[in-house]
């Protein structure tokens, strides 16, 4: 694993379903500066729709769609629904393929090579072992001169044990889908413009696409959009936001000592991570209720008889933006800090690269809802407002390109959502693979208007460069 990666999970829930109308465009107020030095982790949830963001007057702008009826280039778009439809067999066997040989964190190479193998099969240049990171690529077609640039990615990566328990076989396949269709209705209409499809790494396990982003890997995209499944309604799929998070590892040095003969000659470094970790169950009642801070205590050399002279916490700070937890940071380490001097030990930390909250972009989420329930008839799901989950290292990407993640559901048992054994069995299902075929055409269909429509591309940037209210 690459020195500058970090850890990270995934987290996602539907908590309510309605039915809304195709909402009129958004735009999002208030200036956010958009920079990025940093890597972060996984872990996402999108709960909510954007229920903070305005209305904007020119709707009419803007056409609307019919079930199966008009779209702003009808024969694009049902060159982009058939061809999808047409991949049906392919891209389920390769789901499976992937689903039976789960690959952790920067060791995805049975997926790098079949998912390369698979685009460079439907005509598109693939860069394998992208930007010198092993299992990261890039899948490239280009049709015409000028255009714009289309952004989808796919992740591969499972987790410890439960393989795909987060359904990233299915976040593969849905930016196969979403990148084929798109560039098939190109070629077939004789547009201009480019699609790229890149294989990020680690979402499970070292931030991947922020070490791409870190190496430009999304400088040019016009946008970037990808999928991901949940549990939730039969159906449906939502465009909330995420958590922004900053992980840290506080590491406590003390001495060894016998525990019975000479305890006074040690310094605890239990005692150390326990003082902490009180400190900090004390600091989350003083904290928002929209913030959280969750971690574990582990070490080495432990017995009963001997004072410990090393024990690690390893905690995430959590909050609806990356602002507050920069706020909430300080207060954190304080709660280490504590723990050090109360025991008289030596602390060291070790911390991620700050992972961003998610930035849906406006126009592209209103786009995504015109098409899923005007064109599909098919509900958008949505949290009530301040609705929590994880988080996500797509989080900075939407920072730094205009960017679109939906969540969408597939069929699971109770309590078998995201990261559980009965999720990666969901993930194999046929019903899954039809909810994903779906959700790819969604961001397909979104990402199209993008490169067919300069005055809908300006909007998606204007709402990208108003920035995210903070």
């Amino acid at each position: 694993m690459p020195e500058d990666s970090v850890p990270g999970c995934f987290a996602f829930a539907f908590l309510r379903l309605r039915r809304r109308r195709p909402a009129a465009p958004v735009a999002l107020s208030t200036s956010h500066p958009h920079s990025h030095t940093d890597t972060g982790c996984c872990d996402f949830s999108l709960l909510a729709s954007h229920e903070h963001a305005r209305v904007e007057k020119d709707d009419a702008a803007l056409p609307e769609y019919s079930c199966g009826g008009y779209a702003f280039d009808e024969a694009a778009t049902k060159t982009v629904e058939e061809t999808i439809e047409a991949l049906d067999g392919e891209l389920r066997e390769l789901s499976l393929k992937i689903h039976d040989h789960p690959e952790l964190a920067f060791q995805e190479k049975y997926a790098h090579d079949a998912l390369t193998s698979f685009m460079e099969s439907h005509a598109f240049t693939v860069t394998r072992h992208y930007l010198g990171y092993d299992t990261a690529w890039l899948a490239t077609l280009q049709v015409g001169s000028g255009g714009r640039i289309l952004g989808f990615n796919s992740e591969m990566d499972a987790l410890p044990g439960i393989g795909h328990a987060c359904g990233h076989n299915l976040i593969a396949i849905g930016g196969v889908a979403a990148a084929i269709g798109v560039a098939t209705a190109l070629k077939k209409h004789n547009l201009s413009g480019t699609v790229s499809l890149i294989g990020t790494p680690a979402e499970e396990g070292g931030g991947g696409k922020i070490l791409l982003l870190n190496k430009g890997a999304y400088k040019d995209f016009a946008a970037c959009l990808m999928i991901h499944p949940v549990p939730g309604p039969a159906h449906s799929t939502g465009l909330g936001s995420s958590l922004a998070v900053q992980r840290i590892e506080a590491e406590f040095a003390g001495h060894t000592a016998h525990a019975s003969a000479a305890p006074w000659e040690g310094r605890n470094a239990l005692d150390a991570a326990f003082v902490s970790y009180t400190a900090l169950s004390a600091l989350r009642q003083q904290v928002k209720p929209t913030h959280r801070i969750h971690g574990i205590v582990s070490g080495r050399d432990w017995a009963a008889n001997i004072i410990p002279d090393y024990a690690k916490l390893s905690y995430g700070i959590r909050a609806p933006t990356h602002n507050e937890v920069g706020a909430l940071e300080p207060r954190v380490k304080a709660c280490f800090e504590a723990g050090a001097h109360a025991t008289n030990t030596k602390l060291t930390y070790t911390a991620s690269l700050a992972m961003y909250d998610l930035f849906q972009n406006g126009a592209l989420s209103s786009e995504y809802r015109r098409t899923w329930e005007g064109r599909f008839g098919r509900p958008i799901a949505t949290g009530p407002a301040g609705s929590l989950g994880g988080s996500t290292d797509f989080g900075n990407i939407s920072y730094a390109v205009p960017g679109l993640h939906p969540a969408y559901a597939i069929p699971t048992v109770e309590n078998g959502g995201n990261h559980t054994r009965s999720f990666a069995d969901a993930a194999a299902t046929p019903e899954a693979h039809t909810a994903t075929l779906y959700a790819a055409k969604g961001i397909a269909l979104t990402g199209l208007r993008v490169l067919l429509d300069k005055e809908f591309a300006d909007k998606v940037m204007e709402d990208f460069k108003a920035g995210k209210p903070q």
